[in-house]
């Protein structure tokens, strides 16, 4: 090998080397160089943080603001999207951050789009290189923030010709892991009319379910109606303090009280829908003991309300996801239970719990630090509110209708058939003392018919007792489709019925009546067998009978059914008047 040879062979060893040094310093450098810059665009909103800042936990919590900017020991690794800080009473969570030279158009703030967080304070240097502090979060009054929000807004000055740094400094109980969002002043208006239309629809359908449901529990007198209406206002409460609308609106001045409402009103909420479906469910007409351990569960969550208010900080977490965990397995325990023992409307209300338990599930999934905070984790409850309300109302629409004739049926049972619901013979028998006295007065004839089921034992024997019991029912109903609105049809013994034919009537009508009903009666029945028909033999006698009163009519009517031969092949048997 020539000496140019090996030169050059030497020269292409240098430029290897070299290449693969500068491939390990890119790997090396990689997670640096690979951080997306942080832009604050007006046309490309909101722009988070992302990986542009550094995080760092001070587990003492003590740090000041000036060694934090300045100690060079401190391990200050990259924010990360989605990234759950392990926090509670005690530690603290620092960011550090470089706004970059941006448009001053328009004013920016970081948005930190949790009204939970206990506090968060934005440092940035003044002229002297003074770190100078601007706080929110709920252990502050809302109405003493920088700029009074649902959740911490905090302004920022950006610069269009110089970087801008900032610390911010974070205490929670428990973890936190809200994005860090830069929104300009004019996309924050527009983003809030749209979040207010959302949550006044939310807000609106329930104020208006719970006072529709304590109207229903005043009028009706519907423990059910009276229980869910507490539910529903607990539930908005809840929301409001969850999304911020409490603090912002309702409670602006209570720091202490915003801080521990977002723990104490689901205790509360869950303990109203368990007395709420106990009274929905009727659960104490169907097992003491179930009921005892409801109630007494629900007075649980009162203790629990009352002891999360009491409680070091960082615990009030556990216990709320502990208690609301176990109630809400009972309640949808109890709603199976009651479903396999027949209540119609257990499923509903299932699906309807159902609904709002899934949306629980973010928010506490949240508090746990199982996920971190987003759009789900905020507004997941108030979407399966959303889809329960409307349910549950109609469930209890339908149960006091229910209930309402279930009454009717009871205070009528003096007067009504309550197998078939039609009229007794007592009442058939003022019914036809006033025909009577009409068609006198009126000058004119009806008729009256009495209706005897004669294959009743055939249709025990051919097909079962259980068969033949409906047979009557069926008889009822065929009696029905052939009354008109203004006669009437009674059930007189377990296979004989009265009807009652309104005037005027012709005797060539008042003949076709009986045969006209016999007709119908032989006719099939929807899903049973063509031998399955009703024979009847009817008795009838036009009204007025001149000289004779109504009762005597019925007796002489009667006794043409009785003296008829059980073989005889006739079906209708005619009085003269």
């Amino acid at each position: 090998m020539s000496f140019r040879e090996i030169r050059s062979l030497h020269g292409w060893r240098q430029m290897l080397a070299v290449a693969l040094l500068l491939l390990a310093m890119l790997a090396w450098c990689g997670p640096a160089v690979a951080r997306t810059v942080l832009e604050l665009d007006t046309t490309r909103q909101p722009a988070a943080l992302a990986d542009w800042g550094d995080a760092w936990i001070d587990t003492t919590g003590e740090a000041p603001v000036e060694s934090v900017a300045t100690d060079k020991q401190i391990a200050w690794e990259p924010t990360r999207n989605g990234t759950i800080y392990e926090l509670q009473t005690g530690k603290v969570l620092w960011i550090r951050f470089t706004i970059p030279p941006a448009p001053d158009a328009e004013r920016w703030y970081l948005e930190i789009p949790y009204p939970s967080v206990n506090r968060v304070t934005l440092y940035t240097p003044d002229s002297v290189g003074q770190w100078v502090g601007q706080s929110a979060g709920d252990t502050l009054p809302v109405a003493s923030w920088p700029v009074p929000h649902r959740h911490p807004l905090l302004p920022v000055n950006v610069s269009a010709e110089e970087p801008r740094s900032y610390l911010l400094r974070v205490e929670n109980p428990h973890s936190f892991s809200a994005p860090l969002l830069f929104v300009s002043e004019s996309y924050l208006s527009h983003n809030e009319q749209r979040t207010s239309l959302i949550l006044g629809i939310y807000f609106g359908l329930a104020g208006l379910a719970a006072i529709l449901s304590l109207l229903s529990a005043l009028s009706l007198r519907d423990a059910a109606y009276a229980t869910y209406a507490v539910a529903v206002t607990a539930m908005g409460l809840t929301q409001a303090a969850i999304t911020g609308i409490g603090g912002l609106h309702l409670w602006p001045q209570a720091a202490e009280w915003n801080d521990m409402s977002t723990f104490t009103l689901p205790v509360l909420t869950v303990s109203a829908l368990l007395w709420f479906l106990c009274a929905a469910l009727s659960i104490s007409d169907r097992s003491r003991k179930i009921t005892a351990l409801m109630n007494g569960v629900a007075v649980l969550g009162l203790v629990t309300a009352a002891v999360i208010a009491l409680v070091e900080v960082s615990i009030r977490a556990r216990l709320q996801v502990v208690y609301v965990g176990a109630a809400s397995v009972l309640a949808l325990s109890s709603l199976a239970w009651a479903m396999r023992r027949g209540d119609r409307y257990a499923g509903w209300l299932g699906l309807a719990m159902l609904a709002s338990l899934a949306g629980a599930v973010f928010p506490l999934a949240r508090v746990w630090g199982l996920i971190p905070v987003s759009f789900w984790t905020q507004h997941a409850l108030q979407v399966g509110i959303a889809i329960q309300l409307p349910i549950v109302l109609v469930v209890l629409m339908l149960r006091s209708q229910q209930r309402r004739e279930h009454n009717r049926r009871i205070q009528g049972l003096d007067r009504i058939d309550p197998a078939t619901g039609l009229m007794n013979g007592e009442v058939f028998a003022e019914r036809l003392a006033r025909m009577t006295a009409r068609a006198q007065r009126l000058k004119y004839q009806g008729a009256v018919m009495l209706v005897e089921i004669s294959n009743y034992e055939q249709i025990r024997r051919d097909f079962g007792a259980r068969s033949a019991e409906e047979l009557p029912l069926q008889v009822a109903g065929r009696l029905l489709s052939c009354a008109r609105k203004i006669d009437a049809v009674a059930r007189l013994g377990p296979l004989r019925f009265g009807m009652l034919v309104e005037g005027p009537l012709s005797a060539e009508e008042i003949a076709a009546a009986g045969p006209r009903i016999v007709a119908r009666c032989l006719m099939p029945f929807d899903g049973k067998p063509v031998e399955w028909v009703a024979q009847a033999r009817i008795a009838q006698s036009p009204l007025p009978a001149p000289g004779v009163e109504p009762q005597r009519v019925l007796d002489h009517l009667e006794a043409v059914l009785a003296a008829v031969p059980p073989d005889s092949k006739r079906a209708v048997f005619s009085l003269k008047g």
